[in-house]
């Protein structure tokens, strides 16, 4: 009975620590993202323009993260090959691109829950293309997501909060908010694909290989001539090394956060990462309303509550399903 208590206390404080983690770099990588969208920089008040550069650097960070891990971890090979990659890579650059060049068009409660609306276009595929049928309480879900960001979109946003943005235009950002879902869901799709045709790659395998293609992609993009947006990233941070020390900050904690995610799933599976994630996105838009001066209508607090109610029920739908499942015996 000792032994079962000690370690059932080890794996609460193990939980506790990813929790603790995921919070803590998502959530203040959200705050970095942010500020470098929003905030002018220096005397001469100017603003980063190149939000696309941050996956760059992201990636760059990443790779280099993900390459150490598995020559620390790594106890074989046998998982997919690095060149079978490209073409997640694309979707995996475009995708995150547009959704932080949405910063630039609506403010950053209104991106993530938007971006949080994923089943959206995961069913409306599922459907249309591949015939799929879903339940009522999954459609529940749906209605109550969508119909939480959709009315988020109508409403009024605050005069302080449309000041700070480089050029508010909803159409325009909530478009490119789905325009990265749409793009997320070849990338996972793709994942899981390779995931099942090489069952011996493990997340440091993906996240060096789509990040080794993101970074070639990038790199073409962004100093592939001239002018890329490449060459005026590098100038500006000279000229602002406060908005380096963001980005290197802001990447740091994707690449922590990754960790956190891969041990999470690791040790308690992906309901446990998701019911994590999904309420970090909450915290986020708590501490941009309260910490980054963005201020919600009541109105608009009822349209997170109902985006975040969806999200909760998907959640418990899919531990249901888990508790439905046969469960392994144990070997005598």
């Amino acid at each position: 009975m000792e032994a079962r208590g000690g370690s059932s206390l080890r794996r609460v404080l193990v939980l506790a620590f990813c929790v603790a983690g995921i919070w803590s770099a998502y959530i203040y990588q959200g705050v970095l993202q942010e500020t470098l969208s929003t905030k002018r920089f220096g005397a001469d008040g100017k603003r980063f323009e190149q939000l696309a550069f941050l996956n760059l650097a992201q990636s760059v960070v990443c790779l280099i993260w993900s390459y150490i891990m598995i020559k620390i971890w790594s106890t074989g090979s046998g998982g997919a090959p690095w060149w079978s990659y490209w073409s997640p890579g694309i979707t995996n650059t475009i995708g995150p691109a547009m959704g932080i060049e949405a910063l630039k068009y609506i403010s950053y409660p209104a991106q993530v829950l938007a971006k949080s609306s994923k089943m959206i276009p995961v069913m409306f595929m599922g459907c249309l293309v591949y015939g799929v049928s879903y339940t009522v309480p999954e459609y529940l879900c749906t209605f109550l997501v969508a119909g939480g960001v959709s009315t988020f979109a109508l409403l009024k946003t605050s005069s302080k909060t449309i000041n700070k943005l480089a050029r508010p235009n909803a159409p325009i950002g909530y478009g490119l908010c789905f325009l990265n879902l749409a793009f997320d869901g070849f990338t996972n799709a793709t994942q899981d694909s390779l995931k099942s045709r090489y069952p011996k790659t493990s997340a440091w395998d993906i996240m060096l290989g789509m990040n080794l293609w993101g970074t070639i992609y990038n790199l073409i993009y962004m100093f592939g001539w001239p002018h890329g947006i490449g060459y005026e990233a590098i100038e500006f941070c000279k000229q602002h090394p406060e908005a380096a020390w963001d980005i290197l900050l802001y990447c740091l904690c994707g690449a922590v956060g990754q960790n956190f995610i891969f041990l999470t799933i690791s040790r308690f599976g992906s309901l446990a990462n998701t019911t994590i994630t999904t309420t970090r996105k909450f915290v986020s838009i708590v501490v941009s309303s309260v910490l980054s001066g963005n201020p919600l209508s009541a109105k608009q607090w009822g349209c997170v509550a109902m985006v975040f109610s969806g999200l909760s029920y998907q959640i418990y739908l899919k531990w249901r399903k888990l508790q439905k499942l046969p469960k392994k015996r144990k070997p005598m």
